[in-house]
């Protein structure tokens, strides 16, 4: 076998191996995206979002969000914290939001603190810290 042959060999090997790497990580990384996305938790912090006037005064009424929904979600046993970063997509813009929920013994999640990033750059809370009954 000539030098190029064995060169040319070596170098396909080490593409396909390459490659089988680059789809075990990229499966690994949507599958990571796709439950975060389509948890209990950001159903609730989407919910909440979308019924938020203060964000709906600033953004318009809500159509969607983005297609990716970062952060984490810790859960031990009964209880669980979680931090959600969402794109907002309203009728007048799109806004960058941060949700933090938490639930405990098995209840539901609780949404604890909200902002977003309004078009000044300023982070705007949504929720009054005083008044947790307001959405």
């Amino acid at each position: 076998m000539t030098t190029k042959k064995l060169l040319i060999t070596i170098f396909g090997i080490l593409g396909a191996v390459f490659l089988l790497v680059a789809l075990f990580v990229g499966a690994i990384v949507g599958f990571a995206f796709y439950t975060i996305s389509h948890s209990e938790a950001a159903s609730t912090a989407k919910g909440f979002l979308k019924q938020n006037q203060k964000l709906r005064d600033e953004i318009g009424e809500v159509k969607d969000f983005g297609s990716f929904v970062t952060g984490s979600i810790n859960t031990e046993g009964s209880d669980g914290v979680a931090t959600l970063h969402l794109k907002v997509i309203g009728a007048r813009r799109s806004a960058n939001a941060t949700v933090n929920m938490v639930y405990s013994e098995g209840h539901a999640w609780r949404v604890t603190g909200a902002s977003y990033v309004n078009e000044a750059g300023q982070t705007v809370y949504l929720l009054d810290k005083y008044n947790e009954s307001s959405p």
